[in-house]
């Protein structure tokens, strides 16, 4: 098949959650061998060198690099429109233009795109067969932003989260399936009643890549993975240390918090000063920090979707304490596979629980792997990916034999 595939950021190199499902989902589509044709956004010229290398994994890519400050542009100017703002920053007449031409120039078998803020380059599309995979329903993490915020701000990130709903609903019924990332999200898409056919296929991990290590742990360290100027990562770690991190050092008072992630703002690297809490910055390799801990924490309060470092601390044998919100985005059993908590007190608990008891560790390490190995490995979701998109084009082709 000829399929042109549109995602918000260009999907090369896979390093952080919005390039990880695209790029698995193009790797798996051309060495099925189908022609695949990306059409992404860069965001500074070292973001286009390096997205270069996807070279081997596609037919032809087309990208348009924008900046920053062009982008933030076009999201102000939509805020007295019905039009989200986010969808603003996503835009590029460049882009647009490319997707045209290609459109005109083509037959094209099935046209995807992953998340919602650019349907907008393709959603007038009627001759082809479409796909919008949601990913995470991003109307809810911006409503639940709005929680979070001090008035008045708070008002904006929820009139922005309403234009985003009614965005996610409106874009939903001109395409012909839509799919997320998780049972819940699909429920959430299923709420819509927008009549579209909708499923869902789960993110995987690289379990060879993402492996456990011969070298020993630190049974006296902690870490905590995630880009640092991303918002739900900032509030849940500011959280951490100024509520749970006391209590955890009054326990063990030799206890170490690595938190691992590019771009700190000012106000993260300053919990640096607390004892025991390192704050890396960028870092070449996460893996290391991993598997030296003795669990990873992941106390996000602000969670949609997958959490792929969640997947990723499973899959290298490293136990997991994670909240609530956060668990449901993964394909695992608390208690068996990792564990859950929401309040301070709770965390406390349950990561001491793992820190004095080394066969409680084990346990948690051997089970948390075994489950990504079944559970979260990229064949079994591109298998689920594969259904959907015979479904996708067997129900457009038969409609339009109806219509005949």
């Amino acid at each position: 098949m000829n399929i042109l595939y549109v995602c918000h950021r260009f999907p090369f190199p896979p390093k952080r959650g919005g390039k990880i499902r695209p790029f698995n989902m193009i790797r798996h589509l051309s060495a099925s061998g189908h022609r695949v044709t990306v059409c992404s956004l860069a965001r500074s010229t070292e973001e286009a060198e390096e997205g270069r290398g996807i070279a081997p994994h596609c037919a032809r890519f087309e990208m348009a690099q924008v900046s920053d400050p062009v982008q933030t542009l076009r999201m102000v100017a939509r805020l007295p429109l019905m039009t989200p703002s986010s969808m603003g920053y996503f835009y590029s007449p460049s882009l647009k233009q490319h997707i045209g031409t290609l459109l005109k120039a083509e037959k094209w078998d099935l046209i995807f795109v992953h998340c919602s803020s650019v349907a907008q380059y393709v959603e007038q599309v009627r001759h082809v067969p479409k796909i919008l995979d949601f990913g995470d329903m991003d109307s809810q993490k911006w409503l639940e932003y709005a929680n979070y915020k001090p008035f008045p701000l708070s008002l904006g990130y929820r009139l922005e989260g309403n234009k985003v709903l009614a965005a996610e609903k409106r874009l939903a019924r001109l395409f012909d399936l839509c799919t997320a990332t998780t049972r819940a999200e699909w429920e959430t898409l299923e709420d819509y009643r927008t009549a579209v056919a909708t499923d869902w296929f789960p993110n995987g991990v690289d379990a060879d890549f993402f492996c456990p290590s011969a070298e020993p742990h630190d049974p006296d360290t902690l870490s905590f993975i995630g880009r640092m100027d991303y918002y739900p990562n900032q509030e849940c770690m500011k959280r951490f240390c100024g509520q749970i991190w006391p209590m955890l050092r009054g326990h063990r008072p030799q206890l170490k918090l690595l938190i691992v992630g590019a771009d700190p703002s000012p106000e993260m690297r300053k919990l640096g000063e607390l004892p025991g809490v390192t704050v890396t910055g960028s870092v070449p390799d996460v893996r290391p920090f991993v598997r030296r801990s003795a669990l990873m924490v992941a106390p996000l309060n602000i969670a949609r979707g997958t959490q792929n470092k969640i997947l990723e601390a499973m899959a290298m044998g490293v136990p997991v304490v994670t909240s609530r919100i956060a668990a449901g985005g993964v394909d695992a059993e608390p208690v068996t596979h990792f564990l859950v908590a929401d309040t301070a007190e709770e965390y406390s608990a349950a990561i001491l629980k793992v820190l004095d008891n080394p066969a409680e560790r084990q346990r948690l390490a051997t089970a948390g792997r075994q489950r990504m190995l079944s559970n979260h490995a990229w064949p079994h979701s591109m298998a689920r990916l594969d259904r959907i998109i015979d479904r996708c084009i067997g129900n457009f082709w038969q409609s339009k034999g109806r219509l005949a």
